[in-house]
């Protein structure tokens, strides 16, 4: 079984203090969203935030919220509490600023990864890597512990470390590039384009 990870840790800077998790996206906000979504496929999902009391009166105990072991590392830290207290082997994470993840590529990575037998399968998009849309082996835990110990707080590093598989998604998914499950929401500006162009996109299929 498969434990779904919501990382919402950032302080939101470029958003004007606003927890990007907590945006509205259609009728719901974008946390709400991805739970929904990873409920599609996995039989648990976690939240993990140091800022438990802004998430709770949305979603109760629909999940299960818990914090980073070391506040304010950034995502690695968040990835670490992830996979310590998953309770199942694989973990699908994501970072809370994503609107349109996509279950149907996480359940192709989380099969490309038992089927490669590696630590992670992560989504690659345009020659680019997306960390934060990737299936993790949770033994890979103690691999971020060590580079948390060392204070070296880069994905990249930890990625370089443990025997991952890229994965080209671009043909799984149905939109355009534009709205892709890896795109992100990082100042106010690409959060009005991304709610544009989706409004844009379902008008056109009505």
């Amino acid at each position: 079984m498969l434990t779904g990870a919501i990382l919402a840790g950032g302080q939101s800077r470029r958003m004007g203090g606003r927890h990007k998790g907590l945006l509205p996206f259609v009728n719901e906000s974008i946390v709400e969203r991805q739970i929904r979504t990873m409920k599609q496929l996995c039989a648990e999902v976690i939240l993990v935030t140091n800022d438990p009391r802004s998430f709770l009166p949305i979603l109760g105990s629909s999940i299960r919220i818990i914090t980073d072991y070391i506040p304010g590392k950034g995502p690695l830290s968040g990835m670490h509490a992830a996979l310590t207290l998953a309770t199942h082997s694989d973990i699908w994470v994501v970072g809370c600023d994503m609107p349109l993840i996509s279950s149907v590529v996480a359940e192709q990575l989380w099969k490309v990864k038992r089927e490669r037998r590696s630590a992670a399968a992560i989504p690659s998009a345009a020659g680019k890597l997306h960390p934060l849309h990737g299936v993790y082996d949770k033994r890979s835990a103690g691999e971020i512990e060590k580079l948390l110990d060392i204070k070296e707080y880069r994905v990249m590093t930890f990625l370089n470390r443990i025997c991952y598989y890229g994965v080209d998604t671009q043909q799984l998914e149905q939109s355009d590039e534009q709205l892709s499950c890896v795109t992100n929401v990082n100042t106010p500006e690409e959060y009005e384009r991304i709610v544009s162009l989706y409004d844009a996109a379902s008008a056109s299929q009505t």
